[in-house]
């Protein structure tokens, strides 16, 4: 499958809400090109490089995004808001001389929902601070707080981390799995602001 790429620093996940200002030439086209043809492109993090000016080299998974919903002011800045749906792992990539970068992306398949285990459920009201943080710039209608692959899912892509530690999890396909990392993540994050308070 081919399909455009928008490496960035930041990372969704299927069925998380990812806000993007479009301003690129490359990029508006590639919104006017998915929004005329229905169609996707993928959102992956970057290797080297930046999210602005040239072809930047993105890391190996992603996820295949949808636009939901869009809006474009006088200026021309346009503002789109993004659906994750399905994750993918870039098997080779291209640029064009416009400078958008396109993958040949192999999708993977869909990881399985499953209830959030006893001694992770102190994580849903640590989830629920968060959402209330980012409102209203991404706000979800019915959060699902008792999904493990929910729930681990928004905190991949909403928790200060490292490009790095971010495309670990991401990479992960146990849920379970993936949200235990997260718990120690904020564990040693507790721990590293305790150690700057005492200083």
């Amino acid at each position: 499958m081919q399909i455009p790429l928008f490496p960035l620093s930041s990372v969704v996940l299927p069925g998380g809400l990812l806000p993007l200002r479009i301003f690129e030439p490359r990029y508006l086209d590639m919104v006017r090109d998915c929004v005329k043809h229905q169609s996707g492109f993928g959102v992956c993090l970057i290797k080297e490089g930046a999210e602005v000016g040239g072809a930047a080299v993105p890391l190996a998974f992603g996820t295949l995004v949808e636009i939901v919903d869009w809006d474009q002011d006088e200026s021309g800045l346009l503002t789109i808001s993004a659906l994750g749906k399905q994750k993918f792992r870039i098997t080779d990539t291209a640029a064009a001389s416009s400078g958008l970068l396109t993958g040949s992306v192999e999708l993977l398949p869909a990881e399985l929902s499953s209830p959030v285990p006893k001694e992770l459920v102190h994580l849903q009201d640590t989830m629920q601070q968060i959402l209330e943080q980012v409102a209203p710039s991404i706000a979800y209608e019915k959060p699902e707080l008792d999904d493990c692959l929910w729930l681990g899912s928004r905190f991949v892509e909403l928790l200060p981390m490292s490009a790095e530690i971010r495309h670990e999890l991401l990479a992960m396909d146990d849920p379970i799995d993936r949200l235990t990392s997260v718990n120690e993540l904020l564990m040693v994050m507790a721990r590293q602001a305790r150690a700057t308070n005492k200083d």
